[in-house]
């Protein structure tokens, strides 16, 4: 986290949430949705803003509760998930990287009942990116990853993550 950040925490510790304004696609791409995208159940713009997208890169991160957030100074912005907190990417070698720019290391092949393809990671659980489909499958058939077949809607529990914090949020808003 920048040492800004850390700072605007400390000195405005009670600033309130934001739910619902950013999502994470599941090629990677962190978008912004205003109040019209949010009503319309619409994706939002794309975050091009190479600035921006470096600050929240480096300022990304999950709570206890596995809902993940870019911490925007003394506040959490939180994100809607299409499908995972990380999407990544492979290299021919079979090397991953977050669409942060984080490097992970293998654990499991994870592949659902759509045909979608995981990895479960020393960062947590992510999405492959729909381009690497492919070298995912070039390290399967040459027996270097096995596959476990998994139900999508089973994920967030089995790895602790939220897809929606705004639900969550509401939720909690109901039941206070």
């Amino acid at each position: 986290m920048d040492e800004l950040v850390k700072q605007s925490l400390n000195k405005w510790p009670n600033v309130p949430h934001c739910y619902g304004w950013l999502a994470l696609d599941a090629r990677g791409a962190f978008r912004m949705r205003d109040e019209a995208a949010q009503a319309a159940h619409h994706p939002g713009d794309i975050i091009r803003h190479e600035s921006l997208l470096a600050f929240i890169y480096r300022n990304y991160d999950c709570d206890s509760r596995g809902a993940w957030y870019f911490q925007n100074g003394p506040q959490r912005v939180f994100m809607e998930l299409q499908a995972t907190p990380w999407v990544w990417r492979l290299a021919a070698d079979g090397a991953i990287t977050s669409h942060t720019g984080r490097d992970a290391t293998f654990l499991q092949c994870l592949l659902d009942e759509t045909g979608r393809v995981y990895l479960n990671t020393d960062l947590g659980l992510g999405l492959v990116h729909s381009m690497d489909v492919h070298t995912v499958a070039q390290r399967i058939e040459a027996a270097q990853w096995t596959v476990q077949e998994v139900r999508a809607a089973d994920l967030p529990a089995r790895f602790a993550f939220v897809r929606s914090p705004q639900e969550l949020w509401r939720l909690n808003q109901v039941t206070a």
